[in-house]
């Protein structure tokens, strides 16, 4: 089984991925969805003790918050896999500007979260990483 970590900046098209890629075959944990940590991660345990395939669909821009997953996947046997979206900053922004209500995060929030991503590396401990160009292109940068 795997658990799949998006990795992106607001915008960067990760839900629009999951939708074309991952919808048939893994479930969609979002903070965006459910809203609170409690809800997530009694759903993302729901999914590991199952055995079900999930993609962790929020922004993980640092280390420290795909630490988390990493370990609670591979605490379940679950290969964890990154996919990393290299949308550029203005991308970002153009699509976040075409939301509407609470969808819309304000352009200081994006830019935040631009500014925090740290590129994932095998170091952490996933078995492959996985780039994401502005148009959803897929190339394999790095695995075990």
């Amino acid at each position: 089984m795997e658990l799949i970590i998006f990795c992106g900046a607001q915008g960067a098209g990760k839900t629009s991925f999951y939708q074309n890629t991952f919808a048939k075959t893994h479930l969609r944990i979002s903070m965006d969805m459910l809203k609170t940590r409690r809800r997530e991660t009694a759903i993302l345990n729901a999914c590991l003790n199952c055995g079900q395939r999930c993609v962790i669909d929020n922004t993980n821009p640092t280390v420290a918050e795909r630490a988390r997953y990493i370990s609670a996947a591979k605490a379940f046997h679950f290969t964890p896999i990154i996919y990393f979206f290299e949308t550029p900053i203005e991308q970002c922004l153009i699509r976040n500007n075409s939301r509407t209500g609470k969808e819309r995060i304000p352009e200081r929030g994006v830019q935040a979260t631009y500014l925090k991503l740290e590129m994932p590396t095998l170091e952490e401990g996933v078995a492959s990483i996985y780039i994401v160009d502005a148009v959803g292109q897929v190339r394999l940068e790095k695995r075990v």
